[in-house]
């Protein structure tokens, strides 16, 4: 399934920004304020005629730096952890479990600046997309060719991220609608520790 590849991603995306006005200022508020994040969302996948390729729904949280925990529910159980330091994405129906180091998890795309060291201005380029939908809307254009989206939009609803929009390489977007948004609320630390099951498999990946 593409969800795993796409947390990972949006995980990092949620963690950037930069110094502008109006949508691009809501992405500043995101960064420089907002230590910890949780909220519920849907997501659907679409090809280039817009036809339907998948469709999911579960949680997540995140709290700065580097840390998440990213949950799918439907249509089938997926769990992606992150610590800071190591990556786990548990297939629950597959009973397989990848590790990876962060670097080597988010290496290449915009899911390096979960940590927050990482710059969206050095990464990519940022306009400020209007309003639309009743959402601020802010655009990201990657720089590099090897970041695997050719575009990607984020929309803000009075300063708190609502929406995101990403189109990959090969012309299927991805959209996600984020619900019941908390901000900046204590996380117990267990949500981000992950052990793995006895008896799954554990495929590990070099950084």
């Amino acid at each position: 399934m593409k969800t795993m590849s796409y947390a990972v991603t949006v995980l990092l995306l949620l963690m950037s920004a930069s110094t502008y006005a109006d949508g691009i200022g809501d992405l500043q508020r995101f960064y420089s304020e907002i230590r910890s994040y949780s909220a519920s969302f849907e997501q659907v996948v679409v090809d280039e005629n817009l036809k339907l390729l998948e469709a999911s729904s579960g949680e997540f949280s995140i709290e700065r730096p580097g840390k998440f925990r990213w949950h799918y529910t439907k249509p089938s159980e997926q769990l992606i952890i992150g610590n800071g330091r190591q990556v786990w994405i548990y297939d629950v129906e597959l009973e397989q479990i990848t590790h990876r180091t962060s670097d080597a998890a988010v290496s290449q795309t915009p899911a390096m600046l979960l940590s927050g060291k990482g710059n969206l201005d050095d990464s990519f380029i940022l306009e400020d997309a209007g309003q639309g939908d009743g959402l601020d809307w802010v655009r990201m254009i990657p720089k590099s060719k090897d970041s695997g989206f050719t575009d990607v939009r984020i929309g803000f609803l009075k300063g708190k991220l609502q929406l995101l929009e990403m189109k990959d390489n090969f012309g299927q977007s991805t959209r996600m609608n984020f619900k019941n948004i908390k901000e900046n609320l204590d996380i117990p630390e267990g949500i981000f520790t992950f052990v793995p099951p006895a008896g799954v498999d554990v495929i590990e990946e070099a950084g």
